[in-house]
């Protein structure tokens, strides 16, 4: 059996995106949660969805977007534009626009081989956001 042909991620739907970012944008998390503390798995996890929900997504965003090239912007917007049949329990369909907008511009970056500006952002994520707040 032949491998298919590789996507060019240009014409892969923001929702396709978005579903990569997500998963990098967790490793992301995960990987420096683990790092720098000594926590029990429940413990990392529930630090982790301080980072990782909608509404965090969405202040995270927020945060990063004046960093934002005019490409990187046009790309959050395309995933934040696209249309969703659900909305997370959790957020407002307008923290879960841009939280999908953000994970679409994350899984552009990482399946454009992009790894150092995700670095770049998620440093200055780390440095800047509070988990804590609301």
């Amino acid at each position: 059996m032949t491998e298919p042909e590789k996507i060019d991620p240009r014409e892969l739907s923001p929702l396709a995106l978005a579903f990569v970012g997500d998963s990098v944008l967790e490793l992301l998390v995960r990987r420096r949660l683990t790092e720098h503390h000594r926590l029990s798995a429940g413990k990392l996890n529930a630090e982790k969805v301080k980072y990782v929900s909608a509404r965090a997504q969405f202040r995270e965003e927020q945060l990063l977007e004046p960093l934002f090239t005019e490409e990187e912007f046009e790309l959050f917007k395309r995933g934040r534009n696209a249309s969703k049949a659900s909305v997370a329990k959790h957020a407002s369909p307008e923290e879960y626009r841009a939280s999908t907008g953000f994970e679409c511009l994350l899984g552009w970056l990482y399946l454009n081989g992009r790894m150092s500006r995700i670095e770049e952002l998620f440093e200055q994520l780390w440095q800047s956001f509070d988990p804590d707040a609301k």
